[in-house]
C-alpha cells in the first residue's frame, strides 16, 4: 500500500465521523508516522508504506476518529510561527490568541524593558511569544497545574527564552511579587451551562479547569481583574481574552475597578475576543 491509498482510507474514515478537517488531519497524521513533513509527503504519494507504519497510522486515525485533537496526538501546535509542546494538561493554542499577542507587540515593541505576568500560562505560548519579540523584557508565568508548568518550562527552553522567564506553580491568590507593566491572561470563560454544548474534541479532551468559568463564565475573569489591581503598575496594561458576548459585562467590571478600555480585538468572526485596558490608579 502506498501513501496515497493510506490517505484515502484515513480521510474517508474521518469524513464519516463528520470531522471537517478530514483531509488535513489525515495528512498530518501520516506525516507523523513517516517522520516527514506534510509537503514532502504530498510530493511522494507513490511511496510504499510498511505494515508497521500502516498499523501506527491506523491507530492514530482511530484516535482522531474518537475526536481526540490532532494537536494532542502530535503533541505539538503551531502558534506565532513556533511549535509548542502541548498535552491534555494544557489548552491548545488558538489563532484568535495570536491577535492579542500581535497587538501587544505593536504596543511595546519600542519600549526599552517591561515586566510581564501571564496568569494561567498553560503551555506558555503567550508569554514566550511576547518575550521572543520584546528582547529586553522579562516575565513570570503562573498556573495551578504543575503538569502545565512543566510543559511551559520545556517550551521556554526549546525557544531559548528560559533565561528571561520564571514559571510558578501557584494559584493566583498566592501570587505576590513586584508590580508588573503588563499582565496577560486567557482565563476560563465558558459558562458551566454552555460547557456541555462544546464540540466533542474540546469537551472530552481539553482540561475543563482551563475552560469552565463558572455559572456565568465570569468567575475567573473577575478574580484576574481584582488581583490585577494589586500587582499592576499605574498606567500598566491588562490584556484579557474573553468569550463571545462578554464584552459589555467585562467592560463594566473593568471600568468599575478603575481601568480604562484602550483596545478591543475582534476575532475572525468579528466577535470581541480580547480587551486591552489601562489601570488608572
Amino acid at each position: 500500500m502506498n501513501s496515497y491509498e493510506l490517505l484515502k482510507i484515513g480521510s474517508t474514515t474521518l469524513k464519516e465521523k463528520k470531522i471537517v478537517s478530514f483531509i488535513l488531519d489525515s495528512e498530518l497524521l501520516l506525516s507523523k508516522v513517516l517522520q516527514t513533513n506534510r509537503e514532502d509527503l504530498l510530493l511522494n504519494l507513490s511511496k510504499r508504506v510498511s505494515k508497521k507504519d500502516f498499523l501506527k497510522y491506523s491507530n492514530l486515525i482511530h484516535r482522531r476518529s474518537s475526536y481526540e485533537p490532532v494537536a494532542y496526538i502530535l503533541n505539538k501546535k503551531e502558534f506565532w510561527g513556533k511549535f509548542f509542546n502541548v498535552t491534555k494538561d494544557t489548552l491548545i493554542p488558538r489563532p484568535e490568541t495570536e491577535l492579542m499577542v500581535d497587538q501587544l507587540i505593536k504596543k511595546y515593541k519600542n519600549k526599552k524593558k517591561i515586566s510581564i505576568l501571564d496568569i494561567g500560562t498553560g503551555s506558555g505560548c503567550i508569554i514566550i511569544s511576547l518575550l521572543s519579540e520584546l528582547n529586553n523584557s522579562f516575565g513570570v508565568g503562573i498556573d495551578i497545574s504543575h503538569r502545565a508548568i512543566n510543559i511551559a518550562k520545556k517550551n521556554a527552553i526549546n525557544h531559548c527564552i528560559d533565561t528571561k522567564i520564571k514559571f510558578l506553580n501557584i494559584p493566583l491568590t498566592k501570587y505576590s511579587n513586584k508590580k508588573h507593566d503588563l499582565i496577560v491572561s486567557n482565563p476560563p470563560y465558558i459558562s458551566t451551562r454552555e460547557f456541555k454544548y462544546l464540540s466533542e474534541d474540546i469537551k472530552k479532551f481539553e482540561p475543563r479547569i482551563a475552560l469552565d468559568g463558572g455559572n456565568d463564565g465570569l468567575d475567573l475573569i473577575k478574580k484576574v481583574i481584582y488581583k490585577t489591581k494589586e500587582i499592576l503598575k499605574i498606567n500598566g496594561t491588562l490584556a484579557l481574552e474573553i468569550g463571545n458576548k462578554q464584552f459589555r459585562k467585562v467592560s463594566e467590571i473593568l471600568i468599575n475597578n478603575n481601568f480604562k478600555i484602550e483596545f478591543r480585538i475582534n476575532d475572525y468572526r468579528d466577535n470581541v475576543r480580547c480587551i486591552i485596558a489601562k489601570k488608572l490608579k
